[in-house]
């Protein structure tokens, strides 16, 4: 429904009512910042002065109450809603594809609760990364996930997409530290989930909300393990003659039951796209290694991952590379305003089982850099994060020259990202481990799921039934 006149002063007046004049935003430059996240394809829009989809307003309510109040405006009106937190998402999640409000979450950004003796907190979800880790860390704590977008994204934001940080081979994604939400649904009620993650009580709604990209509800209070600082982090960089002895390294560790606390494996290309700009004056296949805990359990694990790496011919090049890795580890991914702009990219990542990963690797490189060599299309991987039955691939397609013209930029980006994306699903992976589907894969997900799509979409259809709830991602449409 798009509203005009009149109706459209009323929709507005009532929000005003909810969360404040002030909290109700218009201005064009705003609104314009608000309906894109950093998907390349959005921006790329946006920098060659293509039309985009303009908010209504900037809806910025303040807890709970405020949000249901707001939803249930929405609700009515039938009007579309776009959850926003930092807006560092990739996939184009937080696109205003079909105008609406975007509902900005960041005024909620109070820690409510800190069980000491649980080491659990619970805040609202609009608290920023790096601001919640300064907090936690002078008392001695962690939220153990430290992704690569901390300085800019939120906590409800690591819940949306299922985002993983640099340490989740021991500490687990964001899914796995969670332990309870609140949420408010499309019409505007107030849900919770139960206290604790673990029971017998029926199906977990938990991991339902979680991952969903605000198309189901907003997310106003999360409750979520955290964990000690560690006494002591060791470090290592290893090199190895080719990314295939890394590949089986990491393979032998984690099914062994190490525990490192970072395994991040370098091909050629990554390194010289991340470690170089890091000021390493490096090149080749490296591996990153980190265990941390109690320091003789963490020396103890370190050694037989060294003998591991040694038996898999990789060279120890000791702990102050390493070291260097952590201090400057976000260094590569501090995004620019609008992402690498003009140079065109792509993150094709997925996750699958070790017995895959390589095919998954030589297909996807060989795609790239052989079906798009007109463009000059070049492909990096590295393997960032591990589990004890396989690993992701963070892999990039880069074309530094792309074409001028808006649409042909468009359906290039998309073809290698399809192509991409069958070979992962073709080889037992999935369409993505951490950046999430958003507007960038929707429509892959049905060919993903098969039937249980249908199951998928009637939890949608049954939760939303206006379907107000970020519109156009996960595959679900509009209606």
């Amino acid at each position: 429904m798009e509203l005009k006149g009149y109706a459209l002063s009323m929709f507005r007046f009532e929000l005003e009512q909810a969360v404040g004049i002030e909290n109700v935003i218009s201005v064009e430059e705003d609104l314009e910042e608000a309906s894109v996240d950093f998907y390349w394809l959005t921006n790329m829009w946006r920098q060659k002065g293509e039309e985009l989809p303009l908010p209504y307003f900037i809806v910025r309510p303040r807890d709970t109450g405020e949000t249901s109040a707001v939803m249930k405006i929405c609700h009515t009106y039938k009007i579309p809603v776009v959850p926003r937190g930092g807006g560092s998402g990739s996939a184009g999640g937080a696109a205003t594809m079909y105008g609406g409000i975007v509902l900005d979450v960041t005024r909620m950004d109070d820690i409510i609760e800190l069980d000491e003796e649980s080491l659990i907190l619970t805040a609202q979800p609009g608290i920023n990364g790096g601001v919640l880790e300064e907090y936690l860390n002078q008392k001695g704590y962690m939220l153990a996930h430290y992704p690569s977008s901390v300085d800019i994204s939120t906590l409800g934001g690591y819940l949306a997409a299922r985002g993983s940080g640099v340490m989740s081979t021991k500490y687990g994604k964001a899914e796995d530290m969670v332990l309870s939400v609140e949420v408010v649904l499309p019409d505007g009620k107030i849900i919770e989930t139960l206290k604790t993650p673990n029971h017998a009580c029926g199906p977990g709604m938990l991991q339902l909300f979680v991952g969903s990209e605000g198309t189901l509800g907003v997310i106003t209070k999360v409750s979520i393990r955290i964990d000690p600082l560690p006494e002591s982090r060791i470090y290592r960089m290893i090199k190895f003659p080719t990314i295939y002895e890394g590949i089986e390294a990491g393979r032998q560790m984690m099914v062994s039951r190490l525990k490192p606390t970072v395994i991040r494996l370098y091909d050629p290309g990554s390194t010289e796209k991340s470690l170089q700009t890091t000021g390493l004056d490096i090149e080749g296949n490296y591996m990153v290694l980190m265990f941390d805990g109690i320091k003789e359990i963490a020396e103890t694990e370190l050694k037989r991952a060294l003998e591991i790496c040694e038996e898999n011919h990789g060279e120890d090049l000791g702990s102050e590379l390493g070291k260097h890795w952590w201090d400057t580890r976000y260094v590569a991914y501090k995004p620019p305003v609008h992402p690498n702009y003009p140079q065109m990219y792509g993150t094709p990542e997925t996750v699958t089982t070790y017995s895959n990963i390589v095919k998954i690797y030589d297909e996807k490189k060989k795609l790239v850099e052989e079906n798009y060599k007109e463009w000059g299309a070049k492909y990096t991987a590295h393997f960032s994060h591990w589990y004890p039955w396989g690993t992701m691939i963070y892999d990039r397609f880069y074309i530094d020259n792309p074409p001028e013209d808006a649409d042909e930029a468009l359906r290039l980006h998309n073809e290698i990202f399809e192509a991409c994306s069958k070979v992962n699903l073709e080889n037992g992976a999935v369409l993505n481990e951490h950046h999430g589907i958003g507007l960038k894969l929707g429509y892959l997900m049905p060919e993903q799921y098969g039937k249980s799509f249908d199951v998928l979409l009637d939890i949608k259809k049954s939760i939303d039934p206006k379907g107000i709830m970020n519109p156009g991602k996960l595959g679900f449409g509009k209606w």
